[in-house]
């Protein structure tokens, strides 16, 4: 995935929206007010920060080299993802997902089940089974 591919797809989450908190290289990607991915601006360098299960985060950094602990963010919650081709576009795509169900499912109640009703279970969380 390029850099603008990877932007639309972190957009298509529904009710996803980016802001730019940190000044204009570092898109900050939310749901309602809670961060699930970063995408870090740089010329020859995609990279980005995906909240993680903190088991998988490990299995994953195991796995995958460019797949590292979440820089500037807490290292057992967050994975750095650096996007240069080695990791297929399916596994990223996954752990977005999985990123934002995560955030979602940490959501106050009242706003999660808004969003359950509006959207569907499948369309928040298609990366991890409901409980």
């Amino acid at each position: 995935m390029n850099r603008e591919e990877l932007r639309l797809y972190l957009l298509e989450r529904p009710e996803a929206w980016v802001d730019y908190p940190f000044g204009p290289r570092v898109a900050v990607f939310k749901i309602r007010t809670k961060m699930f991915a970063t995408l870090v601006e740089d010329e020859d360098l995609v990279r980005m920060n995906l909240k993680c299960d903190p088991h998988e985060a490990m299995i994953l950094r195991d796995i995958f080299t460019s797949v590292r602990p979440g820089y500037h963010m807490n290292k057992r919650h967050w994975n750095t993802v650096i996007v240069d081709g080695s990791i297929p576009d399916g596994e990223i795509q996954r752990m977005v997902d999985s990123s934002y169900g995560l955030v979602v499912r940490g959501l106050k109640g009242s706003e999660r089940k808004a969003l359950e009703v509006q959207y569907g279970k499948a369309a928040l969380y298609p990366a991890q089974p409901a409980p």
